[in-house]
């Protein structure tokens, strides 16, 4: 496997743009992610716990850093402007940051280049925690990353830090939304948003019978070398396409081996295997769906055989479907799932 496709199939351990990001039940009741407060919705002190243990927020933060730029968007949906954030370095705009990112920061009077804006520090070599500590931080975010528990004890030297929700970045946006809600006083907040995300997902099956009727496959066909890989019901891909109201293929559902299990190889022998009406893969610049057809072992694939391939060649496309959160979702809803329902349309004749 080719660097660049290690890179989005690992998600952040050598980029932090494209993780695992799940898309669980909004709720913070489970092993990890549970909250527990004063009493009530703002009140302190608030506990959260996470892979690493508990960790106490006594007083709302006024200084938040954050590991993994998705956890900034979180906060920043939550209209707080942290103290700093990692840099987008793998398919980020000219802002080393995300269209999304950008217009919720200009909504809240803090663009890049205004006094306000936040920090940058760059996450390419690991974590940063020098130019974390030199931003005097009162609260550090962590929930969705692969944070490893040397690292997160490192952080707590600075300040009370919340880990990992999930491992390897499989922490689901809407459960990091409510703990970000937790630990900020704005868990109302945190709830409406979910629940209005969640609505827009939905809308899309609702309104288009050809998408709710659909299977679908998340993968990767590396036009490169001819290997498929497949991403299962825990990767943040297959959750957003489920979130519109499709069903993953059984083939992937009886392939995949346990729970912790968010990605697998597949023998290119067996690509006839993969019948689902939609294939999503990410893609490099300038391929199109015509260079996949013409691929003899990709054509193969029945969504590719019958028009339902569908794919994002664009890293700003593939990021906002990748690494989902509460930000970008709207995004790639406007500018990604056109394409899925026109794919789903022509797959389902």
């Amino acid at each position: 496997m080719s660097v660049t496709r290690r890179a989005l199939v690992l998600s952040a351990l050598t980029v932090p743009a494209l993780a695992a990001c799940s898309g669980g039940t909004s709720g913070s009741d489970t092993d990890s992610g549970s909250t527990s407060d004063g009493g009530g919705a703002g009140s302190y002190p608030v506990t959260i716990t996470h892979l690493y243990g508990d960790t106490e927020i006594t007083a709302e933060p006024t200084s938040i850093a954050t590991v993994s730029w998705v956890n900034g968007e979180s906060v920043l949906a939550l209209d707080i402007v942290p103290v700093g954030m990692p840099l987008v370095e793998w398919g980020g705009n000219d802002n080393g940051s995300t269209d999304w990112t950008d217009a919720k920061l200009e909504e809240l009077g803090a663009a890049w280049g205004s006094d306000s804006a936040p920090a940058q520090y760059s996450e390419a070599d690991g974590l940063n925690v020098d130019e974390i500590a030199a931003l005097t931080p009162d609260l550090i975010i962590a929930a969705y990353s692969g944070l490893t528990e040397e690292e997160y004890e490192q952080l707590t030297q600075i300040a009370p830090t919340i880990g990992p929700l999930a491992a390897n970045y499989t922490a689901a946006w809407d459960e990091v939304l409510t703990v970000v809600g937790q630990a900020t006083g704005r868990a109302d907040q945190a709830e409406q948003l979910i629940s209005d995300v969640q609505a827009q997902q939905a809308a899309v099956g609702e309104d288009n019978p050809a998408v709710a009727e659909s299977t679908f496959i998340a993968g990767t066909l590396g036009l490169s070398d001819n290997t498929i890989s497949l991403y299962t019901a825990g990767d943040t891909r297959p959750r957003f396409f489920a979130a519109l109201g499709m069903t993953q293929a059984e083939v992937v559902t009886e392939n995949t081996e346990d729970e912790s299990t968010f990605f697998m190889e597949w023998s290119a022998e067996r690509a006839d295997e993969l019948v689902s009406d939609i294939f999503y893969t990410w893609a490099s610049a300038g391929d199109t769906v015509e260079d996949f057809e013409a691929n003899d072992l990709f054509a193969q694939v029945p969504a590719v055989a019958v028009g339902g391939l569908v794919l994002t060649a664009d890293d700003h496309l593939t990021l906002s479907v990748s690494a989902a959160n509460v930000l970008s979702i709207p995004w790639a809803i406007e500018n990604f799932v056109p394409d899925v329902i026109a794919a789903a349309e022509t797959a389902q004749g």
